[in-house]
């Protein structure tokens, strides 16, 4: 069954406070909504509290604006911060990519399918490789070559593609190089990265045959948002794949990659369903 194209969906955050579920409920009962879907969750460590509806309007029409001038009303006596998406919107997005295109070639294979509700604006790479792929899928490639000497010229020129595609999110599909802090700043809270999950911790070239070598019989990947601590932001999705003894170097690397593409694309899809929460430097994500 397919999901209902009439759906809107309203998320929140606020201090913990007595009626937090209840002003978002009611108002939505006085605007003659019926929710379709909720979930809400109070972080008790943070004193902090999250909540995510999906609600369509019994009326014909909402109109949007004045829906949010008057829910503002509502939750300026809780401190409550909201976003309300409208049916069928697509979080403009750009894709960050290096030489790997395991990553790339799923998520603009979900994006032509309609399986993701992302519109992919550009995809932008340090490596002229991957541009055959991209351009048969019709969507431009800008190729930024980056040394040491040009890396601020080079993040000026990504800040500039982001800021004219109006991208919300930018992904990095395996993208080879390390952010400077202010780009890290620039992208808070807007930028996904995906890296593998391996321990003990392999770093360097090669970390699935480094695995292999000690034997490993774990692999996964994590999926976060980026700051300025490598591979160590926000938290969005991770996951794990039993391998054992029979599997070489080679094998670890074929399912560290599907294990990749699928926890990317797990985490893009909870951005774009607006079910990850970003408080400080922890996520709230509601299930799919």
């Amino acid at each position: 069954m397919s999901r209902n194209n009439a759906n809107w969906i309203l998320t929140a955050q606020c201090p913990s406070k007595l009626g937090s579920v209840d002003v978002v409920t009611r108002f939505l009962k006085e605007q003659r909504c019926y929710i379709n879907e909720q979930h809400s969750f109070d972080d008790k460590c943070a004193q902090r509290f999250f909540i995510r509806t999906v609600f369509e309007p019994q009326n014909e029409t909402l109109d949007p604006v004045a829906f949010r001038d008057e829910f503002s009303l509502r939750a300026a006596d809780f401190a409550m911060s909201f976003e309300l998406t409208e049916p069928g919107y697509k979080v403009p997005v750009v894709i960050m990519v290096s030489k790997t295109d395991h990553c790339l070639n799923d998520l603009l294979y979900r994006h032509r399918a309609g399986k993701l509700a992302i519109d992919i604006k550009a995809v932008i790479s340090n490596h002229p490789l991957l541009e055959p792929i991209v351009a048969w899928h019709g969507l431009p490639y800008h190729y930024f070559p980056v040394s040491a000497e040009n890396r601020t010229e080079q993040e000026q020129q990504i800040w500039q593609v982001v800021q004219e595609t109006g991208a919300e999110l930018v992904v990095l599909a395996r993208y080879m190089q390390v952010m400077s802090a202010d780009m890290c700043k620039k992208l808070s809270g807007r930028a996904i990265n995906i890296h593998h999950s391996l321990l003990p911790g392999f770093k360097g070239a090669k970390p699935y045959h480094q695995a292999y070598d000690k034997g490993v019989k774990l692999v996964g990947a994590t999926a976060h948002f980026i700051n300025e601590d490598l591979d160590e932001g926000p938290i969005i999705s991770q996951k794990v794949e039993v391998v054992s003894h029979a599997d070489y170097a080679d094998d670890l690397v074929d399912k560290g990659r599907d294990i990749e593409r699928l926890t990317l694309a797990h985490a893009v899809s909870c951005y774009a369903e607006r079910r990850v929460f970003l408080y400080e430097n922890r996520t709230v994500v509601f299930s799919r």
